[in-house]
């Protein structure tokens, strides 16, 4: 992990100079855009050498990459004039909010429906089922976020986009900012768990039908053994093991799809503030928000591998 987060945190900075410009040519543009006033190359060399970007790219690695490891700062936002720190505070926590509820909702409708199909192979209902999971797999999440604000305004006239309310958006935290959190969050968990708990079906149910034809669920079969506790023993078991192994898959997933999801139902977290910083070439935030999502990941993967040990004696045994 270690190695691993090394070199995402080298990936992370090249991706920070590959944009052309830098902030440097955004504010000088932001700042005398309209006023008829000249802009020469020295005065945006002036602006570099004050904000310290002409300084060279190794150095300013070694002091973006101390500043986190040694004191947790990710430095300055440029774009909002404070520290990356204050932007991205609390915005980290709805977003691994939203992560895990996100999360949850995939593997609890997908595992038991993945089984569900399995056990009913060949069924009227396994056939609805697939055609189901292949139409999450085909269809965008960013359209059917569309679809599913257009029929909440339609049918309830509720407006649903966003994390909270207009009363509740700028409030302190409270019972009542809570749950106006919980009644928001539902629509962008199912948006960006929609292709994943189609992928998961799939996978439960492919990986369960082959479990379900070998000889010791047979055998235990033979032995009397009641059908739902050796569907729960043997079978299903060994079937989450691709599942907890591609936590991390589905974890890269929901990020990726996160952006544009967040500029369609208007969600202020990492998404959005992503789009934003990019736009406003803050690379500072930009990576720092990249950065912060692959440690996510690294560690999801790491937590999926103690899973897989837990869930098959094989791998604790090294078999």
């Amino acid at each position: 992990m270690a190695v691993t987060l090394v070199l995402v945190s080298v990936m992370v900075f090249a991706i920070m100079e590959l944009p052309p410009g830098d902030y440097a040519d955004r504010y000088a543009f932001r700042k005398y855009s309209g006023t008829g006033v000249t802009i020469t190359e020295a005065d945006v060399a002036a602006i570099r050498h004050t904000l310290g970007l002409d300084r060279p790219a190794p150095l300013r690695y070694l002091d973006w990459v101390g500043g986190i490891v040694l004191h947790g700062d990710f430095g300055k936002a440029y774009a909002f004039e404070t520290s990356v720190n204050a932007i991205i505070g609390q915005k980290v926590w709805l977003t691994l909010g939203l992560l895990f509820v996100t999360l949850v909702l995939t593997y609890a409708v997908s595992i038991p429906i993945g089984i569900y199909a399995a056990v009913r192979r060949g069924t009227a209902t396994d056939y609805g089922l697939t055609v189901l999971s292949y139409l999450g797999l085909a269809l965008p999440n960013f359209l059917l976020a569309l679809v599913l604000l257009y029929f909440a305004n339609r049918w309830f006239g509720a407006s649903v986009g966003g994390l909270f309310g207009q009363a509740y958006e700028k409030a302190p935290w409270s019972a009542a900012k809570l749950w106006d959190l919980v009644k928001h969050l539902w629509l962008p968990a199912l948006v960006l768990a929609w292709s994943a708990m189609a992928y998961q079906i799939q996978t439960v149910r492919a990986t369960m039908s082959d479990e379900l034809g070998k000889l010791s669920v047979i055998a235990a079969r033979a032995r009397g053994l009641p059908e739902m506790r050796l569907l729960l023993k043997y079978p299903a078991r060994l079937a989450l093991n691709p599942v907890v192994s591609t936590i991390g898959f589905d974890v890269n997933r929901i990020f990726s799809e996160l952006p544009i999801v967040a500029a369609v139902l208007g969600l202020t977290e990492l998404g959005d503030l992503l789009l934003k910083s990019f736009l406003d070439l803050d690379m500072n935030v930009a990576g720092a928000i990249l950065l912060l999502l692959t440690v996510v990941i690294v560690g999801m993967n790491f937590v999926s591998d103690l899973l897989l040990a837990w869930l098959d004696p094989r791998i604790r045994l090294g078999g």
